[in-house]
Formats: structure tokens, sequence, C-alpha cells
């Protein structure tokens, strides 16, 4: 697939130096950069949808617990 990116100049010139720096073709590092970027969305998404879970857990935890409190209470 190819992908056209409009870039300003501050940017493009950026681009340009990394790209001298590293010897690599600009496509390459653009690459890596979206691949890094998909992955630290990623790994955000995961440890937002953890830290639900988690919370979820605690809750139920404490229902559960609420409720053999109950239980107990009335034998």
């Amino acid at each position: 697939m190819t992908a056209s990116v409009r870039l300003d100049e501050k940017l493009e010139s950026k681009l340009n130096n990394l790209a001298n720096t590293l010897h690599k073709k600009k496509s390459d590092i653009i690459r890596e950069a979206i691949e890094q970027y998909i992955n630290s969305v990623e790994k955000v998404k995961k440890s937002k949808l953890q830290m639900a879970i988690e919370k979820t857990k605690d809750i139920d935890k404490k229902e559960f617990s609420d409720f053999e409190d109950t239980i107990d209470d009335g034998m």
C-alpha cells in the first residue's frame, strides 16, 4: 500500500536529518514511527482495560463480602 503524508517544512527537515543520520530511507523511518505509535496506543488501551477489570474485581469482592455478611447475620 502506498500512503501520502504532508509534512510542514520543519518536520520534513527533521525527517531528512534523521534519515541522513541513521542512513535509512525516510519511508522506513515513517513506517517504524507508525508501528511504535500503534504499539503505544495499544499498550495504553490494554492498561486501561486491565485497570477497569481490577476495579470491577474489587467491587465484586466487596459485594460478595457484603452478601456473605448478610447471610451470616440471618443464621
